[in-house]
């Protein structure tokens, strides 16, 4: 008994390839189902009408996904299970101490900013785009090229199925399974890894700009800063976008990112571990210097090492 290959098997090993690999693939939407499949229930067969008389087409089972159960809500509790509301009389409201009056807070110094236009305009963010633009590229192209391949193993196969005999016919569709399935793990694990480079990106220029806005606030006497888009009105005086983007393009011009088809966990892990920095040693009591005498300035203790780039 020969084993023939269903003929859609390419069709759908390329098809479930090309969801994971495309541009706007993420894991989140994966989560869009209930989360799990079932295979479908074997139904009585229908007597087929009087008036027809459609041939038979042999197609793949297919893969119903099985909807909740309709007593399953608020969290996966079953609502059957819930116990009434009920309906009590509360104690009284305790009566609350009174409170002394505190400090006022300071008078408000609004600065407003609009992050789009940092994000635009820094030139870090536009090499994690291009970066990451640019490897999402080449996985398309490879996963495209990869698809051809499989189509073009398929037909040699149907070609040459006629002088093959049973068990090699089996070994060269195990074969060509065994490749479909290894190209679909390295490219989901490339997508995951565009991913996580363009995350590590981001994070820098995140942590590194927190601390810009609040410096540059800080340089202004603003103690209260807002998005732009929640402003109504505002004049320009109040407007601190343009000194962040000149402040994050002069202090983070650039990041870090992982080699392209590394995780970003691996990546990290083979870096070689900063030294840490030194404790500086504590001050021995010396007699103290004559008033007239200036004294030196003590030395700073080693700041942090800068991060790599």
């Amino acid at each position: 008994m020969r084993m023939i290959a269903p003929p859609c098997l390419v069709a759908a090993a390329a098809g479930l390839l090309a969801s994971c690999v495309a541009f706007q693939c993420f894991p989140a939407a994966a989560q869009q189902g209930p989360g799990y499949f079932i295979p479908p229930a074997p139904s009585a067969p229908r007597a087929p009408a009087p008036w027809t008389a459609a041939p038979r087409v042999a197609a793949p089972p297919a893969v119903q996904v099985a909807p909740p159960p309709s007593g399953l809500a608020n969290g996966g509790a079953s609502n059957q299970n819930e116990p009434p509301p009920i309906q009590v009389q509360l104690p009284p409201v305790p009566d609350l101490p009174p409170l002394g009056r505190g400090p006022a807070p300071p008078a408000a110094v609004i600065g407003v900013l609009g992050i789009p236009d940092i994000m635009h305009a820094s030139t870090a963010a536009q090499q994690v785009e291009k970066v990451v633009g640019e490897r999402r590229e080449k996985l398309n192209a490879d996963a495209q090229k990869e698809q051809v391949a499989w189509r073009d193993l398929q037909q040699a196969l149907a070609n040459q199925r006629a002088s093959l005999s049973a068990d090699q016919i089996r070994t060269k569709e195990r074969e060509l399974q065994e490749r479909i399935t290894n190209s679909q793990h390295q490219f989901r694990d490339r997508n995951r890894f565009i991913q996580e480079a363009a995350q590590v990106g981001l994070a820098q220029i995140e942590r590194m700009l927190i601390a810009i806005i609040r410096q540059v606030a800080e340089s202004r006497g603003m103690n209260l800063v807002l998005h732009r888009a929640q402003v109504a009105l505002n004049i320009n005086e109040f407007d601190i976008t343009e000194p962040v983007v000149e402040q994050i393009n002069k202090v983070l011009p650039n990041v870090v990112l992982p080699p392209d088809g590394v995780s970003a966990v691996a990546a990290q892990a083979a870096q070689p571990a900063s030294p840490a920095p030194a404790t500086p040693a504590a001050p021995t009591a010396t007699a103290p210097a004559p008033a007239a005498t200036a004294r030196a300035p003590a030395a700073a203790p080693p700041g942090p090492a800068a991060p790599r780039r």
